[in-house]
């Protein structure tokens, strides 16, 4: 990279992303840093952002070749295809959610074009990395979000109502899964005033969920109950728990109004957490929202991006929840990337420097091959 690295923040191209990986606000503090930044001309417009709000900004707006000409780092919300990159020089950044594992093709391709393809996804789970987590800032929309279509789709309403023709009860919401998303949709659904319960493979999280005023579900006295995997992402569970679980659950499902289900493991299909059987035992008018729905579903018989009814119960769930949210989910997934790139800047030569664990964690090719361990296997 140059005296004054070139930033090239692209329009997605990807069907129904709505989000951009770079706001005004981003835009200015990565100026602030000493680079200069050009942006695809229409990048922010379905998150609400303008071109004129981006060059205001101080940014230059164009069409896609000005843009990648010299440039040093390409900004993205998922993997831009890497036969549109010519221009860009050579041993450039692309950083985005790449999904490595699903796309290998697409990996060996920015080998060969001599890129550095950078997977924000696979940031590790550390302390100092916190605030570059794509995962977790999307998550924390997308329980949030989750929420809101159940209860959309839900024909009745979530809080306890006293009114002069009788009381109306408060709607039951059952969380499986109690990561980022998770947490928030137990937040988000008391705030609508339902009764909320939830449960998770992790017994650390039994106090997480009672703190937010939810009644924890959990297997007790079963091996499998910690449950905890590498980086704090849930593991496998063992047989014996898997069964208990199933057990509970299905009788607790039975007497619930609203259902979300948020278990992925990174890299893999999502585990199966609820069986048509055990839907045909819920309440006709009930409503399961699968926010897994992208990588399988947790839900038997659940299609992503459709709405779809089984035993008078309606199954939900969106390929990309975060872009039904496009402006919020942009402000934080652009605040993650400016923080990545704004942690490892070095001033004196006018460019971020990568060359440490979390580099060794997200670098999927250097020099013209492919260099995650995980990709090497």
């Amino acid at each position: 990279m140059g005296s004054a690295t070139r930033i090239a923040v692209l329009r997605e191209r990807a069907s129904g992303e709505t989000r951009v990986s770079a706001t005004p606000e981003t835009v200015r503090k990565l100026i602030g840093l000493g680079a200069s930044v050009a942006v695809e001309a229409g990048a922010g417009l379905h998150a609400s952002i303008a071109d004129a709000d981006y060059l205001a900004a101080g940014a230059a707006v164009s069409p896609l070749a000005q843009v990648l000409d010299g440039a040093n780092i390409v900004l993205g919300i998922q993997a831009p295809d890497p036969a549109l990159l010519d221009g860009a020089a050579s041993g450039a950044w692309v950083v985005a959610a790449m999904d490595p594992f699903a796309q290998p093709s697409r990996v060996g391709a920015y080998a060969a074009a001599g890129l550095e393809a950078l997977a924000m996804e696979l940031m590790p789970r550390i302390t100092r990395a916190q605030s570059m987590d794509i995962l977790s800032s999307q998550s924390n929309l997308s329980g949030y979000k989750a929420v809101l279509v159940a209860a959309n789709l839900y024909g009745r309403a979530f809080p306890m109502m006293m009114t002069a023709a009788g009381t109306v009860s408060a709607a039951k919401a059952f969380v499986m899964g109690v990561g980022v998303a998770g947490l928030q949709a137990i937040a988000t659904a008391r705030r609508l005033g339902a009764q909320v319960s939830a449960t998770d493979v992790r017994s650390a999280t039994r106090e997480q969920i009672q703190s937010l005023g939810a009644k924890p579900i959990f297997v007790e006295n079963v091996r499998g109950i910690e449950g905890e995997g590498a980086g704090g992402y849930a593991g496998e569970m063992s047989e014996e728990y898997r069964r208990a679980q199933a057990e509970l659950v299905s009788a607790h499902l039975a007497r619930q109004d609203i259902v979300i289900t948020t278990a992925l493991i990174p890299g893999r299909a999502a585990p199966r957490l609820i069986s048509d059987a055990q839907i045909a035992t819920m309440k006709p008018g009930s409503v399961i929202f699968d926010l897994a729905a992208p990588q399988g579903g947790n839900v038997e018989g659940g299609v992503a991006d459709e709405v779809v009814e089984r035993h008078g119960v309606k199954i939900a769930g969106f390929s990309n929840t975060p872009a039904h949210l496009p402006a919020e989910a942009s402000a934080l997934f652009a605040r993650n990337l400016f923080n990545f790139v704004s942690a490892f800047w070095d001033k004196e030569q006018g460019k971020p420097i990568l060359d440490d664990e979390i580099g060794a964690a997200i670098r999927l090719t250097q020099g013209g091959r492919v260099v995650h361990p995980r990709l090497l296997g």
